[in-house]
This record gives structure tokens, sequence and C-alpha cells, in this order.
């Protein structure tokens, strides 16, 4: 990548066609996409059950700029920096305008002007800032506040709350006001403006965010202080390639959307609302999903950034954890015990799916989220997030409902989970889903796990439960039917069965492995979400077939939209906008199929293998057990540096890690500051092992 164009900076000449590709600008708490005159906020929702959507916010940043003269016109996303840039050049300027959602201060959007003469004239220079704002919204009655230190004030409350007896969010926004025109004076070689625009959900926070913003204006450091902030996220991951610069720059923005939908590593607010597939910059009534919180945010987005950031993973399950008296509402209301998570969820953690049978049935949820808070603990040691943090409440929350929702079947004498959807939403009210199953085994495994580490009493059932789960398997074909009944070669929308292997980690033999990608890729819709390919990808990778994995990721691309690699859901460019369940399916692919890496109990396993075409993948930032480390895959050989010994999640101590070769035995301890490089043994599983922390 030296010497040549920086594979973060995304330009172009023109905008697509499609404003749906329009790049969005987000910072955990807000979103939006450029040129848009509405926007949305974390946890602001208008609409009872399955009508509650995003509530639309009017933006009073929704400006072009324009110029009297013609104009040579460029447009650029820099992801080291978050900032948006339409740069227009004509005979007499060069203008620039910049968009941000600041990284730092979450309230805080910002619009910069910059004219910079190219002549010497007597002549000013104007430019027309053309506005589609209004201060409207269909969910939200907005009234006028007073003026707050020249900044004009709007203020009001969503219409409906998520459910009766519910609270109605307010919503204040200040704003700097835009004037229609900007002039350079005469005297004036260049001139800068900034506008400001604050967004909370209290008049108290609106007016110390603007006071904020105002004085980082006086002093200079508006945007510096953001660059800042992502600068500093971005030294704690990056995933790169050598040999292709299309799957480079595909990885960039994967990450960085993601990212962008995560909040501060600093917040300390415990408001965050949870990642819903189009981000926040998408999810209005009708649209994206609503914003609405899927298993998306746990299986999809939540791994990739789980491996770098102990701060933003424990963000999503204290999101979860916000949400446990919903949850245990849905379970009353089904007539069963325990949680049961929302396959849509919002604040508050009560169904608002649209359509009943999925919330009544794709119960797998459940255990997606038990997964994830299972990961969280064998990636840092961090037992406060199950004690103090009340994550002990999830996870037995949910084992008590697999309790009351599994049947005694005599026959086989195992339990059986009756009337679901699995993943593969074109079959519904099927028994024994394989996925289904599977998640539930192992949630129940999980919580009596958790209960001996924090001496907490655990029922014989979740034991006993679990040993007796029926997983489908057809002993003849070698393979696991998705569900019972399923017969071989019917169609399946996405990655279901193939999920068992990785993440889920079922044991089997290569032979089962390979006939479930057999089996299934050649039925599974061409046209379904982006994320599927990945997973398939990932099962090919463990087998060594890495040319197979290649073809197969390349799929992947037509659902990148050009310029600014945002995702559709589907590869025709519908469905979903900024898609990042694509997106986090794909990092995935790359990140723990490239690498093998899996989270075990008692280590992080490896098990390298590239494709052909690529020669070198640098990961950095893998924080394991408080250990920051730095990762160079070549083809015959890998190099790992512990770059520092952060500590992972707040008071859990970094551990002294060793790599343990299993083909030679060998254990080679790893030291801050000094790379270790060793050969990569073809079908061999690396481990990194703690060799000073207490063991799970």
């Amino acid at each position: 990548m030296a010497g040549g164009p920086d594979p973060y900076i995304f330009t172009s000449d023109t905008l697509p066609n499609d404003v749906r590709f329009l790049p969005p600008l987000a910072n955990g708490l807000l979103g939006w996409r450029v040129y848009n005159n509405i926007m949305h906020m974390g946890g602001v929702y208008n609409g009872e059950g399955g009508r509650c959507h995003r509530a639309d916010v009017p933006c009073p940043l929704a400006v072009k700029v324009e110029t009297e003269e013609a104009a040579r016109h460029s447009y650029s996303l820099d992801t080291n920096t978050g900032i948006f840039t339409h740069t227009l050049s004509t005979a007499s300027a060069t203008v620039s305008q910049s968009l941000y959602s600041h990284r730092y201060y979450p309230n805080l959007m910002v619009m910069e002007i910059l004219m910079v003469r190219q002549v010497t004239s007597e002549e000013p220079v104007t430019v027309n800032l053309v506005s589609s704002f209004t201060p409207k919204s269909k969910d939200i009655v907005f009234e006028s506040g007073p003026d707050y230190k020249g900044g004009s004030h709007i203020q009001g409350q969503t219409s409906t709350a998520e459910f009766p007896g519910g609270s109605c969010p307010s919503v204040h926004l200040i704003w700097k006001i835009i004037p229609s025109t900007l002039t350079l004076l005469p005297e004036q070689s260049q001139a800068r403006w900034g506008f400001i625009l604050v967004v909370a959900d209290s008049l108290d926070t609106a007016k110390a965010s603007f006071d904020e913003g105002l004085n980082l204006m006086a002093t200079g450091n508006l945007r510096s202080s953001h660059e800042k902030a992502w600068k500093e996220l971005w030294l704690h991951s990056k995933v790169e390639v050598t040999g292709s610069d299309s799957l480079c720059k595909a990885l960039i923005g994967c990450m960085f959307y993601l990212l962008s939908a995560f909040p501060s590593i600093h917040d300390t607010s415990s408001s965050f609302g949870g990642v819903s597939p189009g981000g926040l910059s998408n999810g209005g009534d009708g649209q994206d999903y609503w914003g609405h919180v899927f298993w998306d945010q746990d299986i999809w987005m939540y791994p990739g950034i789980g491996l770098f950031y102990p701060k933003l993973a424990r963000a999503v399950l204290e999101y979860r954890v916000r949400t446990v008296d919903g949850a245990k509402d849905n379970a009353q209301k089904q007539g069963y015990k325990g949680l049961k998570f929302p396959w849509e969820s919002a604040v508050s953690g009560r169904e608002v799916c649209p359509e009943d049978i999925y919330g009544q049935q794709e119960i797998h949820i459940n255990g997606d989220v038990t997964l994830a808070f299972q990961h969280y603990l064998y990636l840092t040691e961090d037992l406060s997030m199950f004690s103090e943090g009340q994550g002990s409440q999830v996870i037995w929350g949910v084992a008590d409902y697999w309790i009351s929702r599994v049947t005694w079947n005599p026959e086989d004498q195992q339990y059986h989970i009756l009337g679901v959807m699995p993943p593969d939403e074109y079959y519904r009210n099927v028994n024994n889903s394989v996925y289904t199953n599977t998640v539930a085994k192992f949630s129940l495994q999980f919580a009596a796990e958790l209960a001996d580490l924090l001496k907490h009493p655990a029922p014989q059932e979740w034991k006993a439960v679990a040993e007796r789960i029926k997983i489908p398997f057809d002993k003849e074909s070698q393979y696991h039917p998705e569900f019972d009944g399923y017969i071989k070669g019917n169609p399946v929308k996405q990655a279901d069965t193939v999920l068992l292997g990785y993440p889920l980690g079922l044991p089997m033999s290569p032979e089962v492995r390979k006939n479930d990608l057999e089996v299934y890729e050649p039925v599974t819709d061409p046209q379904g979400p982006a994320m599927t390919w990945g997973m398939f990808a990932i099962g090919w990778l463990e087998l060594g077939e890495a040319e197979k994995a290649q073809a197969l990721l390349q799929k992947c691309f037509k659902n990148i939209q050009g310029p600014f690699q945002v995702w559709s859901e589907s590869s025709d460019g519908s469905g979903a906008v900024n898609f990042l369940t694509g997106m986090g399916g794909f990092l995935q692919a790359v990140v723990f199929g490239y690498t093998g890496i899996r989270v075990q109990k008692d280590s992080l396993a490896f098990s390298p293998l590239l494709p052909n075409d690529i020669s070198e993948l640098c990961i950095r930032g893998v924080n394991y057990l408080g250990n920051q480390m730095d990762w160079l895959l070549r083809k015959e050989e890998v190099c790992i540096v512990v770059r520092q010994q952060a500590g992972g999640a707040e008071g859990v101590k970094p551990c002294d890690l060793q790599v343990v070769l299993k083909a030679s035995g060998n254990k080679i301890p790893l030291t801050p500051g000094k790379p270790v490089t060793f050969p990569r043994e073809p079908g061999c599983v690396c481990k990194l092992a703690s060799s000073s922390c207490w063991p799970l």
C-alpha cells in the first residue's frame, strides 16, 4: 500500500445515482446519511409494538454547496477521520464542505466550509448554501424554544410510546443558524466557517453540548478532537491484506461502518441503544427493519468488534441486560418461564416485530444472545459483567426459558423443541431446528458453567436437558438436516446449518462438515442476505480449501455499492442499506476465517490459511485476556507481538501468554514488545493459552 492512494479514503467525481448509497455518518448515538434532511438518534423510537420505528429527526445540516461559476466536483469519505468532504474547484476559488458526526462528543454534528482563493482578485467570491431542512417530523411534534447563545432551538416528544404506559422520549435540537450564502471578501485569501448541531434527550444536555461545541470552535479544537478520537479508535484495530486492493478496501469499509455504529470507547453513559441491520442512519417507518435490533447484532456484528474492543463488546451485553424486564414479559406472554429476548428489539426489550410469527417462533435469538456473553467471558475473563453487571440474569433467565420450552419425547428419549422458525426463514412451525437446538444446548451448558464460577446453585435440569436435547443428524448421509423432515435439496434462504461449525463450534468430523457445506451451498438462495457466503467461506477454510473459500467470498462484492463501500442486503441493491449484518459476516470470514481464530474456554485457538492471491494478512489490536496483540500472517509463517499489556475489561489484569504448537508440543512465551515468529504448520491448530491467569 506504500506509495499508492490511501485505501482508507474513498473518492469519486460523482455521487451515486441512488441516494440510499450516499455515505452514512454515525457515532453510536447520532446517525445521518449525508445531504438527507432526516437523521436518527439512538434509542429514540416512535410507535407501539409492531409500529415501533426509529423516529425521524430533522437535520439542519442537510445543505448542498453550489457556486455561480462552473465547478469541478470531487467527493471523499476519509475513514481515517470519519469526515465526508465535497470539494468544488472553480477558476477563482476552491470550496470544501466537510461533514462529520463527532466521534468524541456524541451529541454533536458538524459542517465546516473552507474557501480558498485561487487567483489574486479584488472581487468577492460567493457560494450558495442550499438547504432542504424543515423543522418538522412525522414522528415528533416540535415547537420552537428560546434561542440559546445564538443557536436556534426546537424541542418535542415522540407521539406514541413503545408499549402502553411507556415513556415517549424527548428530543432537543440546538444549532448554529446556516445562512443562504457565504462570501470570501476581496481582502481575504481564504476563510473558514463552522456550523454545529446538537441533538440530545434533555435541554440540560443539549445546552451543555452546545457550550462544548462553541468552546471547541473558539479554541480551534473542534475538528482535531474528532480526528484524535478516530485515530485512537483505529489504533485498537486494523485489518489489512496485501495482494488484493479491492479486498483491503472492503475490509476497511466494513470496519469503519461497524465502528461508527458503536459508542465511543470513553462513553460512560450506559445509554447505547444496540446495533440495527442498517445502522443509525436508517430505520424509519417501513425502512431498513425499522431500526430494530436483531440477532444480527449478537451473531454477525459483535464478534468482529469484540475481538478488538472489550469495552464496546461489553456495551452490547449491557444493552441486552437493560432489556431483561421486557424479555421476562415476552416469556410470560408466551406461557414460559425465564427470559425470551425479542426477535426485534427497540428500547424496552418487549417484542416489536410487525409480524407475530417471528417473535413467537424465531426463538434461537435467546441462544444467540448468550453466545455473545460466553465469548466475552472467554476473551476477557471479566466476571464483573456477570456479577455486578448482572449478565448472570441473562444467562440463567435464558436457561430457565429453555427448560420450560423443551418437550420430552419418550420414543427417542430426547428433549425436543417444537414449533419454531429456524434462521432459514423459508420454513416455519418446524420441529427440532438443528441450529436452534444447538444454541439451546450450548446456552444451558454455559449457564451451568457460569453458576460454578460464581458459586451459584444451579438447577440439575440445566445439565440434564443439555445432555439430552436432540441434535438432528442423518447417519446414512452423514450430514445435519436443517430440521426434522427437511428434504435434502429443498431451497434455503441463508446460512443456517452451516453455522453449526462456525460460529457455534459443534464438534463434528471433517467429513460431516464437508457434507453440510456441499448439501446446503447449491440450494442457498443466490439473492439471500449478504452475510451467508462468508460463513460458507469459513467452512471451506476450516477444511483447507482456501480457493473454494475465496470464490465464495467474491460473491459478497456484489453487495458493495460504490463508491463509498456502502453495502446492500441483496446483491441486486435491494433490501436494507448500509447492511452492517453483511459487513459483519464478511469481516468474520477474514478475521476468523483466514486466521482460523476460535474463541474457546481455555484458549484462543488459531489455524491460519491464506488463499493464493493474498500474500499477507495484518491484524492489529487483537485483545485477549488484557493483551493487545498484532498478528502478521504470511504463507509459511506467523508473527505475533504483544503490543502492550493494557488490560482488557475494567479491573481485569492482563495475563502472560504462550503459543502452544499442537504438532510439536512446543510452547513459546510471548513477551510484550518482542515479536515471535514461527512456521505455519499446515493443518495444525495453535493455541494462545494463559500461563498466569485463573483457569476457566
